[in-house]
């Protein structure tokens, strides 16, 4: 759409000033239904704030049961509560009075103790976040520059050409079909893979399901890559959702799982909460990290390789080769827990 030339643009300027003005106005939105959504109560220590938590814990247990929810585990009041807390011991930093009914012990978060938490970060961990590292660096590689890979290769438009001539038209018009491209991955496939997921995971559990998500993402992207055909390149589109969804699900489902097994071992051995017990709040935002490094990578070296190459057509082939490399890392390092 040519927000340039409406109402609104001719009034703010420019169609940029337009599309700043709706994104502004749509994070203010939801910003304000988000803070006034859910009201927030404090941490109580004292007996009836062990109540309400205990409760609240049952209640999200209850409606939890879905796919990528830890299963209830049926257990005496005091136990939630401290299961609660070591799911968040480091995030939270306080340890769970049930088991220290006599004294109370506030454990706070200091710089040297995330130091250590992340230094001492066990294997698999590191795996994990280097295999999200890669999935993030493969999407944001195709999904920062497919629009332009549509204008340039599928439809050989030139956007350095004269704005009044015909190469700088079919530019943006492949642009624009590109962005059709991008709802086409933002509607449809997110719909239906957590739907795909939930009938895989008996069969080949959250490993597969891992490897199949940068799998098919992989070669789905060569195929454009190597066939920049309209019809094909739109059809294709789907594959970029099941890759969104196996990254926002799937590793954050096996920390799950390496938390549980790590709860489960030291139960067996009667052992407490360690002084540097991992907590499931850290793991998790290391692995969220990864995004943000994937952005700098992507960043610093996408526009290199490009002038380099001299053409865009690198951006989907090299989100391809890092998905692939992606598949290789999970299939040899990344451990399923049973």
């Amino acid at each position: 759409m040519d927000w340039g030339h409406s109402a609104l643009g001719v009034l703010l300027g420019s169609e940029y000033q337009v599309i700043f003005f709706f994104s502004t106005l749509t994070f203010g939105i939801f910003l304000t239904v988000h803070l006034f959504s859910i009201p927030e109560k404090a941490l109580a220590t004292d007996r009836a704030g062990d109540h309400d938590l205990s409760d609240t814990v049952l209640l999200l247990g209850m409606h939890g049961n879905g796919y990528g929810a830890v299963p209830k585990e049926t257990a005496i009041e005091p136990e939630i509560r401290a299961r609660s807390f070591s799911a968040l011991s480091e995030a939270n930093a306080v340890t769970s009075s049930a088991k220290q009914p006599n004294k109370e012990v506030q454990k706070r978060m200091t710089l040297k103790s995330l130091l250590y938490v992340m230094i001492t970060m066990p294997n698999h961990y590191r795996c994990l976040c280097v295999s999200h590292l890669l999935g993030w660096t493969a999407f944001l590689c195709n999904m920062l520059f497919f629009t332009d890979f549509m204008g340039q290769i599928v439809y050989k438009g030139n956007p350095y050409a004269e704005h009044n001539s015909s190469a700088y038209v079919t530019y943006e018009r492949g642009v624009e079909v590109g962005c059709w491209g991008l709802c086409i991955n933002a509607v449809r496939p997110r719909r239906l893979s957590p739907d795909v997921q939930r009938l895989l995971l008996p069969y080949i559990g959250l490993k597969g399901l891992y490897f199949v998500g940068y799998f098919v993402f992989g070669l789905g992207t060569s195929l454009i890559g190597l066939f920049p055909n309209i019809i094909a390149t739109l059809t294709l589109c789907s594959v970029f959702g099941v890759m969104s969804s196996t990254l926002y699900t799937i590793p954050f489902n096996l920390i799950s799982e390496y938390h549980k097994e790590e709860e489960a071992q030291r139960k067996q051995r009667g052992e407490g909460q360690a002084e540097h017990d991992r907590g499931t709040g850290v793991d998790c935002a290391a692995l969220t990290c990864m995004v943000q490094l994937a952005q700098i990578i992507v960043g610093a070296g996408l526009g290199a390789l490009v002038n380099i190459v001299g053409s865009v057509i690198v951006v989907v082939l090299s989100a391809s080769t890092v998905s692939l490399i992606g598949c290789l890392f999970i299939a040899l390092f990344i451990r399923y827990v049973e």
